[in-house]
């Protein structure tokens, strides 16, 4: 179990973050266990067939049986959502004798993998080059859709701090995150760990995590598991009732009923098969009339369905 001694201060500092790096070294799960995620299956079928041109054997190797990765490999986002590349330097620049020490930690009782000996600052530059390599090949043509995800979730949990307090908030995170009387706890983790309060929260949702987990050692970080991964490869939507069809235009129904999550408009459009300046004369005219929201996350704005959007569905 890891104990977060969260402080007025703290809880006034809670940020979020989205970390391309975060989610480039969490997929790895996915790569070595695909069974374990079944809701990624279409990515690893999309991905699998460029796969060999990577050294496949250095980057599986960052998994260690217990499933543990290095944590220098995920450092903490200084911004709300770094470049991979600043994130790469941040990972280039990681002390040898921290390397050797992440590295002992993950492969705890576990022989070290022959592609990860040699000396630290060899083996991490080796890490930085493969990693920047499988994010070109395998998640950035799919980081927009990735990312919109990400964005709605933290739209959501932003929503439930300010409606509902850090309990709202904490409570929605995962069943393993208990919080109680300052203490944030984060059960079934490996290692039992502590930090103290006074350097305030940062909470990153991943799209590849199974629970809440930690880096033990860091600045106070939790990542968590986002909302609304099983929409992430949808390429088809369920239909909107006929009535509502018959209404407002099969169309713009269609785009209403698509609103399950809040939503870019390239997502909509991806997921409908109609063009994205389709979709935004739909939406101005959804929105116009009440039946939308809209917010504006960092650089992506995000559609949701209003409290009269969803009693038209409904009804």
């Amino acid at each position: 179990m890891i104990e977060m001694f969260l402080n007025v201060d703290d809880l006034a500092h809670v940020r979020f973050a989205i970390s391309p790096l975060q989610e480039t070294s969490f997929s790895l799960w996915a790569l070595h266990y695909p069974g374990e995620f079944p809701l990624h299956l279409r990515w690893l079928r999309l991905i699998r067939d460029d796969l060999p041109a990577l050294d496949t054997e250095l980057l599986l190797s960052l998994v260690s049986r217990r499933r543990w990765l290095p944590d220098f490999i995920t450092p903490r986002p200084l911004a709300r959502m770094p470049d991979l590349a600043e994130e790469l330097a941040t990972v280039r620049r990681t002390d040898p004798a921290t390397v050797a020490a992440d590295l002992a930690a993950a492969y705890r009782d576990e022989e070290l993998p022959p592609a990860l000996q040699g000396t630290p600052a060899e083996v991490r530059d080796r890490i930085a080059d493969i990693l920047e390599s499988y994010w070109h090949l395998a998640l950035a043509p799919h980081w927009p859709r990735m990312r919109g995800v990400l964005e709605a979730d933290i739209l959501h949990r932003a929503q439930l701090l300010a409606e509902g307090g850090a309990a709202a908030l904490f409570g929605s995170l995962h069943s393993n995150v208990q919080w109680d009387s300052g203490i944030l706890r984060l059960h079934r983790m490996a290692a039992p760990h502590r930090v103290e309060s006074g350097r305030g929260l940062t909470l990153c949702p991943t799209l590849f995590g199974r629970r809440a987990t930690a880096p033990i050692g860091d600045v106070p970080r939790v990542a968590y598991p986002a909302r609304g991964v099983a929409t992430l490869w949808e390429t088809v939507t369920a239909p909107a009732p006929d009535a509502l069809g018959s209404l407002i235009g099969p169309r713009k129904a269609a785009v209403l009923a698509a609103l399950d999550t809040p939503t870019t408009t390239a997502t909509l459009a991806r997921r409908l098969s109609i063009t994205p300046s389709a979709v935004s004369q739909h939406l101005a005219t959804l929105r116009t009339t009440g039946l939308v929201t809209r917010a504006r996350v960092g650089r992506v704005v995000l559609y949701g369905r209003s409290d009269l959007g969803e009693r038209l569905l409904g009804g």
